[in-house]
């Protein structure tokens, strides 16, 4: 088993990571319609793409209103951009995403061996604080940082020097950084970052820069890769 070594901080990508961003349309299948796995999906690529574009544009704007923007386009393809009920109840929805099922036990270790934990994110704070709130995690982690305190998104350099400003550290290799987004790992690996990739979806590994050290398909598992 691949060994992390000489790690003092363990960060987290919150969605997709720690949190299910497909909990939402879950939770409203019945409402949704046959539609609604292909609504979460095209949501979340969306979500995400809007990010990639804004930040090459120089239009950033918060998370929280590329989500909506996303979901928009997504009710839009799918027929239900007339249904306001609707849309309102997936964003609710959004700030009480459910955590992954070993996120909270995983967390317990990772302090229980004496390294920090911190959540890295393209999230704004009041998202990231509504669903940690929400999985009751919120004291298993040390830091909450968002893309907001740049202005940019994830990939950017910028993000991740955000991890090494806030613990003040001078040796980027001693950060682990999980993520289930392949693009994410990429960008922290090449960053300098331990990089794990969780790779929940059985995805091939991205063409980029930058290669993970592990690759998990839950976080299970995670603690066992950090040297003690």
């Amino acid at each position: 088993m691949t060994q992390l070594d000489g790690i003092q901080v363990c960060v987290f990508d919150a969605y997709g990571t720690l949190f299910d961003v497909h909990a939402a349309a879950a939770a409203l299948k019945q409402e949704i319609g046959p539609k609604a796995d292909q609504l979460s999906a095209t949501w979340r690529t969306k979500q995400l793409e809007y990010t990639w574009l804004r930040s090459l544009m120089s239009a950033y704007k918060p998370f929280w209103d590329v989500t909506q923007d996303g979901l928009d386009y997504a009710l839009e393809e799918a027929g239900l951009l007339d249904h306001a009920d609707l849309r309102q109840k997936l964003l609710d929805l959004y700030f009480k995403l459910a955590a992954y099922q070993e996120v909270p036990d995983m967390l317990t270790r990772l302090r229980a061996k004496g390294l920090k934990t911190a959540i890295l994110s393209n999230g704004s704070m009041d998202m990231l604080n509504g669903a940690v709130d929400s999985a009751g995690i919120g004291d298993r982690l040390d830091a909450i940082l968002s893309v907001e305190m740049v202005g940019i998104f994830k990939p950017d350099p910028r993000v991740y020097q955000l991890v090494t400003d806030h613990f003040d550290l001078p040796d980027r290799s001693s950060v682990a950084f999980m993520s289930s987004n392949g693009w994410d790992a990429s960008g922290a690996a090449y960053y300098g970052f331990q990089t794990v990739w969780v790779n929940r979806f059985g995805k091939p590994w991205e063409r980029l820069e930058g290669s993970p050290k592990a690759v998990l398909t839950t976080l299970d598992s995670l603690p066992d890769l950090i040297a003690s």
